[in-house]
């Protein structure tokens, strides 16, 4: 527990990390933002990466000039695409064993049956929303290939989630990022990101366990 305590707090000052790391090392902060969004979407194992902070900030240091927003977009498209098609495939290839595993330090097993409640109340549907929540943004993929969706169902609705939550947090913060009021509370808009849409998925995910059966 005390190991994430400073990742936690790297989550939250995200802003002097990344805008230190664009000064110093320009274009490769693109390489950078396609191996967040890769491993987040791709590896089931990583589902605490700061996906929608991340992209906020992008936003708005593109909007400051720091960065090409086109460029950012396309490159973080690409990522969360090409990230989710890889977690499908690793779900095809475990298949439905993975309901048998334990909790681990490489496997969140809370994370997962979170997901698949998920995704079996909404199905396909889960893959869009789920984007926009963390957790369920890494495990939702690697649930449909558990449970056998086919590629190409899958495909579509990842292509479309990924330009929906890409572009949507993105843009947002390209248009207010850099207002004086969020800059001064990014670390609590950055903590919202985090926590609400987590909230929203666990509320939804009780009240479908607390219906009666049939």
């Amino acid at each position: 527990m005390d190991s994430l305590i400073p990742l936690f707090q790297h989550l939250l000052h995200a802003d002097q990390y990344l805008a230190g790391f664009v000064a110093s090392n320009g274009a490769w902060v693109y390489g950078i933002l396609f191996a967040v969004i890769f491993i987040e979407t791709g590896v089931v194992v990583m589902p605490f990466l700061p996906g929608d902070s991340l992209l906020f900030l992008v936003g708005g240091l593109a909007a400051s000039g720091a960065i090409d927003i086109s460029m950012a977009l396309g490159v973080m498209f690409a990522a969360a695409v090409i990230g989710n098609q890889t977690n499908y495939t690793i779900g095809r290839w475990i298949g439905p064993r993975v309901f048998h595993w334990e909790n681990s330090r490489w496997f969140n097993k809370e994370g997962f049956d979170k997901s698949h409640a998920f995704f079996e109340k909404y199905g396909g549907a889960a893959l869009i929303a789920g984007r926009f929540m963390p957790f369920v943004r890494t495990f939702a993929p690697f649930v449909a290939g558990v449970t056998c969706m086919t590629r190409r169902r899958f495909t579509i609705f990842d292509v479309t989630g990924a330009a929906l939550w890409i572009g949507s947090v993105t843009l947002l913060g390209y248009g207010i990022g850099n207002l004086p009021w969020v800059k001064g509370h990014l670390q609590w808009i950055f903590l919202a990101m985090i926590i609400i849409p987590g909230v929203l998925a666990l509320v939804g995910i009780l009240r479908k366990k607390a219906q009666p059966a049939g």
